[in-house]
């Protein structure tokens, strides 16, 4: 069955209909949630937890991109888990325990690469490096760039899925670019040399 099919027997109530959807989104609506949260588990289950709205609420779901639609519903589940970790200690971004400031034994992002090739190290370490620049965006502007940029929506179904204006979107990525790219050049020396910013900021 097509899109549009799988769609309208899921608000008929037809599961397997709408398990065919999970399939096709799961791995985008992890993904965000991930980039969003900086947390494994915290990613899985606000995934989880949007396909259980997602389910719940498809009747409401008047046409459109259902893509857009369900990343609406990870992105406020994704703010709603923001709020809940900022009432309790959470690993910060540089592996370093909030409570103590002794570096914690394995931030999630540090992975074991000796037995990669060079090549992929590097590229790893970059996505490392882009990963914390994100990470340290305010979460409005975190999170057009992890819809635009990231998952490719246009301006006026992030506007949707945001709740903005699609001026308040083109203004709020306009920032967030430009701290991206600040963040960047502020950590160059921690690039592979062949990905290092130049003194005029370029590749």
């Amino acid at each position: 069955m097509d899109e549009p099919t799988l769609i309208n027997a899921s608000q008929t109530g037809d599961l397997d209909a709408f398990n065919q959807l999970v399939l096709t989104y799961q791995t985008q609506a992890y993904n965000l949630a991930l980039r969003f949260l900086n947390d494994e588990d915290a990613a899985a289950d606000v995934t989880q937890i949007s396909f259980i709205d997602a389910y719940q609420n498809i009747k409401s779901f008047r046409g459109g991109s259902f893509r857009a639609w369900l990343l609406r519903i990870v992105t406020n589940n994704c703010y709603d888990e923001l709020r809940r970790l900022k009432r309790k200690p959470t690993q910060s971004l540089d592996g370093l325990d909030p409570q103590t400031d002794e570096e914690l034994d394995d931030p999630f992002w540090m992975k074991d690469d000796a037995d990669l090739p060079e090549e992929q190290v590097e590229q790893k370490e970059l996505e490392r490096v882009i990963r914390r620049c994100i990470q340290s965006l305010p979460e409005d502007y975190r999170s057009v760039v992890l819809l635009v940029d990231v998952n490719g929506l246009d301006y006026k179904s992030t506007a949707h899925s945001t709740r903005v204006p699609v001026g308040t979107v083109r203004s709020r990525l306009a920032r967030a670019r430009q701290r991206l790219q600040d963040c960047l050049r502020d950590a160059w020396e921690l690039l592979p040399e062949k990905y290092r910013l130049n003194d005029e900021g370029s590749a």
